[in-house]
């Protein structure tokens, strides 16, 4: 009988570390908080209906608000599903990319600084380990991989600024390319 006590709260718990810790895909989480959601509707029409007229009022105050919800999703599903569909993928690659750009761009500001004293020996060596080591995670795309090394390397040459541009260019539009078929206004459709 205790072993029976003592599995019950485990799997109660799973259950809330679904809500709590949200380590599950995005698509399952806008799921669960959408039911979490209804639920609390239902039972909230419910509650209502129960002060109007005890019991029964609450099962009609449950159905009333359950229908309504229900058509609801029916007749305009399209904020949550979209919402999913606009995040299918986690967005890590994404950001990492992004962020090896900017890395990228901070070190270019360093080799080629706007002023003779822009950038010390120091802060250059600095921004050139962070760029480094960001443009060699393993999860970031291969083709802002390959840019990335490019653009590196024209920066370590640190002679030809327009070479330096020109890699930065390619890097920048293989950062756009991995954000996938996203034209602008599209969210507006």
């Amino acid at each position: 009988m205790s072993s029976q006590f003592h599995e019950a709260p485990a799997s109660a718990l799973e259950g809330v570390c679904i809500l709590l810790a949200m380590t599950s895909p995005l698509g399952t989480r806008v799921y669960v908080m959408t039911v979490a959601l209804l639920v609390c509707v239902v039972s909230s029409g419910a509650c209502f209906g129960f002060v109007l007229d005890n019991w029964s009022g609450a099962v009609v105050g449950a159905t009333t608000t359950a229908l309504g919800a229900g058509f609801g999703m029916l007749a305009r599903p399209r904020p949550a599903v979209t919402s999913v569909q606009a995040v299918s993928g986690d967005g890590y690659a994404e950001g990492i990319a992004d962020t090896v750009l900017l890395s990228i761009a901070m070190y270019e500001a360093a080799v080629f600084p706007l002023t003779s004293d822009g950038a010390s020996d120091e802060e250059q060596d600095a921004r050139r380990t962070v760029a480094y080591r960001l443009s060699a995670y393993d999860g970031l795309p291969r083709s802002v991989r390959v840019s990335a090394a490019a653009a590196l390397e024209a920066l370590d040459d640190g002679l030809d600024a327009e070479r330096a541009r020109a890699a930065m260019k390619d890097l920048s539009l293989a950062v756009y390319d991995c954000r996938g078929n996203r034209h602008p206004g599209s969210e507006l459709r």
